[in-house]
């Protein structure tokens, strides 16, 4: 079953947008992110990806109040990421309402923590974020500011050994603006890991690209920025529901 995830990104409980990763080029969508995640519901979305971008710069979550409002008066499953780097972030998390969380900077900088992350909490709950520029596929952190020299599919092979199930990807030159994700690379993660369950992320411009990713067996698709700058509207969003 494919499955489209509208993400929100938060800075300071607000809803923003930011091109390519970039913190200058930050627009405020929305004061009231709830109202946004209760507008995917009403369409038939079961899933959003919350991202605290204040967590992820600052290496703790900081927007857990966004996470608890949402967890409770929608019933989305919420996926949230930004910062959890320590089993006590894990725990609060799940806490205020999480049904995953996905991770980045700590599977980068403590590998055999984030290992114990899948074993501990299980591989359902647990999804890792592998983000590259792919001029040089070395992976990204803390939002994106830091590049470290860790290649992209040493860094999925690693943790598929030890029990990885969730992969969500992002190109981060195409994220927010909207030129198409990166097949290639999708396909390539594909070939190699076909039983990871991969949310491709990055470049959605309409429809088309998730029956495309959905054709190529990507598991799911991340989108946030066609959504949120009218390409693709709740009835759009709506029809691919029931189609797919």
């Amino acid at each position: 079953m494919f499955e489209i995830i509208p993400s929100i990104w938060l800075i300071n409980g607000k809803c923003v947008r930011l091109k390519r990763g970039d913190f200058s080029t930050e627009e405020v969508i929305s004061n009231n992110p709830l109202e946004i995640a209760q507008a995917f519901e009403s369409i038939g979305i079961k899933r959003v990806h919350l991202v605290d971008l204040d967590g992820a710069r600052r290496g703790e979550p900081k927007n857990y109040h966004i996470l608890e409002a949402i967890a409770g008066y929608t019933e989305l499953k919420v996926d949230y990421t930004g910062g959890v780097t320590t089993d006590g972030d894990v725990i609060k998390c799940f806490e205020f309402g999480a049904a995953t969380i996905t991770a980045s900077s700590v599977a980068a900088n403590n590998p055999e923590r984030f290992a114990q992350f899948i074993l501990s909490y299980g591989r359902e709950k647990i999804n890792l974020a592998a983000d590259i520029n792919p001029a040089d596929n070395k992976i990204k952190i803390r939002g994106w500011l830091k590049k470290t020299e860790i290649d992209l599919f040493d860094h999925i092979d690693f943790f598929f050994e030890r029990g990885l199930k969730y992969l969500k990807c992002s190109d981060i030159t195409r994220d927010g603006v909207m030129e198409g994700p990166n097949f290639a690379l999708f396909q390539k993660i594909r070939d190699k890991f076909p039983d990871i369950n991969l949310a491709a992320s990055g470049g959605v411009r309409g429809v088309d690209d998730f029956r495309r990713l959905r054709e190529m067996g990507v598991s799911a698709a991340v989108f946030g920025r066609a959504y949120y700058e009218g390409m693709i509207s709740l009835q759009d969003l709506e029809k691919f529901q029931t189609e797919n």
